[in-house]
């Protein structure tokens, strides 16, 4: 059964894309209902367009890509986090210097939280599951958590003010840290 599968492929792919959402929005510079739906579907774009370039371009760059791959990670997301736990550290501290969901950082970001998707992409050649089906789903899901976090993160930032600023910048030092990680000890 593919479908199963392919959501559990995708639903892994999407939490790190979810726990950024999350973050982010805690610091409320996201103000737009657009600016998040734009943001939620580059994640979804980039997830979707990582996994089919790992699937095209298979094992020839596969090697090179993962021996910088988790560096990247760590670099952007301990970035984007550093600068939310300064903010969240500032009485009237932003976190970005423009809005998260343009430019170059929003670019930045769905690459931070893509990558693992180009390894995804060369496996599913190698388990024989149809491609199309799967950048879909793949998209569509990081979409949805993305969505779904960057709602939820506005809420708490709401709720619980400049504490969250803090907390999601861990969180996101925290994912860059698990990703260094585990392609280091693993």
């Amino acid at each position: 059964m593919p479908y199963l599968t392919i959501f559990m492929i995708a639903l892994g792919l999407a939490m790190d894309a979810f726990a950024v959402s999350l973050g982010i929005a805690t610091a409320g510079e996201i103000e737009t209902r657009r600016g998040k739906l734009r943001l939620a579907a580059h994640f979804g774009i980039f997830q979707s367009g990582m996994t089919a370039l790992g699937w095209v371009v298979g094992g020839t760059l596969m090697t090179i890509i993962m021996a910088y791959d988790h560096w990247i990670a760590l670099i952007l997301l301990g970035y984007v986090g550093f600068n939310l736990i300064r903010a969240g550290c500032s009485k009237d501290g932003k976190a970005f210097k423009e809005d998260p969901s343009t430019g170059r950082t929003m670019v930045m970001l769905s690459f931070a939280t893509s990558i693992d998707a180009f390894a995804v992409g060369l496996s599913i050649a190698f388990m024989n599951i149809p491609i199309f089906l799967s950048i879909s789903m793949i998209g569509v899901v990081a979409f949805a958590l993305s969505v779904a976090g960057l709602f939820a993160g506005a809420r708490l930032g709401e709720a619980f003010g400049k504490r969250m600023e803090l907390i999601g910048g861990l969180i996101l030092i925290g994912i860059g840290l698990q990703v260094f990680l585990s392609h280091i000890l693993g």
